[in-house]
């Protein structure tokens, strides 16, 4: 009986392990047997993601890049003469996503939950940083996509719909002064400043703080002396017999 239960059970580990491998190879097989686009579009994305994470720290090379592309775009549609409404819509999009860049991710309108990070001059309590609805790095891929998109629809004639140009401008003036009219109201509403570099304590020398200070020569206290025991009276003094 012992050695029966024991075959049985180095055959079922055998089998268990066969089919361990067959599921290991089925599934190796159909990651190497993917289509070919989809190994390139899955190579470009995991590319862009690295190229992407390596461009967070460098904020000013990033914007800079955003503010060349953008002139490139106005600059295409000033010698086409066209592709007005195709800059409408990405004005209206960037200016939705700059409103979000300033409001804070919290709705003090909708809910009663904590307050904002507010700015005051003898406020002493903890930093706390400005948390954004639209983060800066979100913010600034978002408009670099709707630029490069933008850039890519005035290659196609039927996105060129003919329209009165100053129109569109004064429009878009009057919807940006009035966007920006309410956020400066939420903004002194809620007592809040969409920047942290305000509420950061920065300590500056004085005009005197170049000079060198000497310091004074400390001289060593000598320890007090005790002063001496004075002697008994002899008068209180008894003699002791040793008789």
């Amino acid at each position: 009986l012992y050695g029966n239960t024991k075959g049985k059970q180095s055959s079922q580990s055998i089998s268990t392990h066969t089919q361990t491998h067959k599921m290991a190879q089925t599934t190796s097989a159909d990651v190497i047997q993917r289509p070919f686009i989809q190994r390139l579009i899955y190579s470009l994305q995991r590319r862009s993601q690295l190229l992407l994470d390596k461009s967070t720290p460098h904020t000013a090379f990033r914007w800079i890049g955003f503010t060349v592309l953008a002139f490139l775009y106005l600059l295409r549609v000033w010698f086409l003469q066209g592709f007005y409404i195709v800059t409408y819509g990405l004005g209206i999009y960037l200016l939705n996503l700059f409103i979000g860049f300033l409001q804070p991710q919290d709705d003090m309108d909708a809910s009663d939950g904590p307050l904002l990070p507010s700015y005051s001059k003898d406020d002493d309590t903890e930093f706390r940083p400005f948390a954004r609805r639209v983060p800066e790095f979100k913010f600034w891929w978002a408009a670099t996509k709707a630029v490069m998109i933008s850039m890519l629809m005035t290659l196609f004639s039927i996105f060129d719909i003919p329209v009165f140009w100053p129109i569109l401008l004064l429009y878009f003036i009057v919807l940006f002064t009035i966007t920006m009219k309410r956020q400066i109201e939420h903004m002194i509403k809620h007592s809040y400043i969409p920047c942290d570099c305000f509420r950061k304590k920065r300590y500056k020398g004085g005009k005197d703080s170049h000079k060198i200070v000497k310091k004074k020569k400390v001289v060593p206290v000598m320890p007090k002396v005790r002063p001496p025991i004075r002697g008994l009276p002899t008068g209180a003094m008894k003699k002791v017999n040793r008789d």
